[in-house]
């Protein structure tokens, strides 16, 4: 049993002693007073503050925003335009925008120039799998069909819609929002056959000698926007080009309402490429159906007709703040160019032997 504890008297005196010399010290009470909280007032001011400076910093955030976006895209073009110069020197000419055999020709091959490079951007697996005598509908990677696939360097950041195309509930085509010179208006004739007076076109087998106008002043590739509204098949014959956007409306056609540039895998022109027939970011406005849509047209697809030639306004266009598209010329130097570019100059831009007189126009 356990000892009771010792009572006060009990303690010894030398407890005691030490008790003395080490008073207990009473700490002063806690004050009790409360803190006073803000007001309504002040807070209704500091949430004001904080949304001036939200405002003053926003316009600061989106403009670096912009700018990354914009040196990201002019790395796609780079990356591209170094692309077609390793193929060029692999195999002593430029990619052409499409093969046409002729008719009654069994072939398939309007495999575009963006599946030919595909080895010089890092995507040799990718390529490894295209067999360019069979049509690219009938090609799968696993179960997927190899158009389906999505090929970052194809893609601009600000692209509004960078979403696989959707046909029957299948994954069908991939969207690209870099398309190659194709002229400015003519661009191929199946009777001849004969291309225009761009860079690519079909069968073509030009090199870089072939550029009289100089390399450093034509177009090789500039921005499509994808998911592009456009006419197509009219057929006739077009030889003069449209002045005006508002002309091509007249020229009619099959209309697709969100198509045209959703098929890296093919290289006619309304899928891969642009025509210099008006400026960069031009409003090409043609109502259907009492909508009005920014379209593009194209007489007669390469290849579909034996004997209708290929003219086209395909405009480079981009979703890029300040009205600008990026753009790359065929020694591989990048330029910014503005939709208020000379009409005149931006055509003979996209032409590699008419000789014409062309100033620094990239802004």
């Amino acid at each position: 049993m356990p000892s009771p504890s010792p009572t006060p008297a009990s303690q010894g005196p030398a407890l005691r002693r030490r008790r003395a010399a080490f008073p207990l010290v009473e700490l002063p009470a806690v004050s009790r007073r409360k803190r006073r909280a803000f007001t309504l007032v002040e807070l209704l001011v500091v949430i004001a503050v904080i949304g001036i400076l939200v405002a003053l910093l926003l316009p600061a955030v989106q403009a670096a925003r912009e700018a990354a976006r914009r040196t990201m895209c002019q790395n796609n073009v780079k990356q591209i335009a170094l692309a077609v110069h390793h193929f060029a020197s692999a195999h002593k000419a430029l990619p052409p925008s499409l093969l046409y055999f002729g008719p009654g020709d069994p072939r398939n091959s309007s495999w575009s120039p963006h599946a030919r490079i595909l080895p010089f951007l890092e995507e040799g697996a990718l390529e490894a799998e295209i067999d360019y005598s069979i049509a690219y509908d009938s090609i799968y990677v696993g179960t997927d069909l190899l158009s389906s696939q999505r090929v970052a360097t194809f893609l601009c950041p600000v692209e509004e819609r960078d979403e696989v195309r959707i046909s029957g509930d299948v994954p069908t085509h991939y969207p690209l929002n870099y398309g190659f010179n194709h002229g400015d208006w003519f661009v191929f004739d199946p009777a001849m056959p004969e291309g225009g007076s761009g860079a690519f076109f079909p069968n073509s087998k030009l090199a870089f000698r072939n550029f009289i106008d100089g390399t450093n002043k034509t177009l090789m590739v500039a921005e499509v926007k994808g998911y592009q509204p456009y006419f197509r098949d009219v057929g006739g014959d077009f030889p003069d080009p449209a002045e005006q956007p508002g002309d091509v409306c007249a020229l009619g056609g099959s209309f697709k309402a969100d198509s045209g540039h959703t098929e890296w895998v093919d290289g006619r022109v309304h899928q891969a490429g642009f025509t210099a027939t008006f400026p960069p970011n031009s409003f090409v406005a043609c109502t259907q159906s009492g909508q009005e849509y920014d379209v593009d047209w194209n007489s007669s697809r390469e290849g579909v007709s034996q004997t209708d030639k290929t003219y086209a306004a395909v405009t480079s266009r981009s979703y890029h703040a300040g009205g600008v598209v990026n753009a790359a010329m065929m020694d591989g130097s990048i330029h910014v160019y503005r939709d208020n570019i000379d009409p005149a100059v931006w055509r003979a831009m996209a032409t590699r032997d008419r000789s014409e007189l062309i100033e620094s126009s990239s802004q």
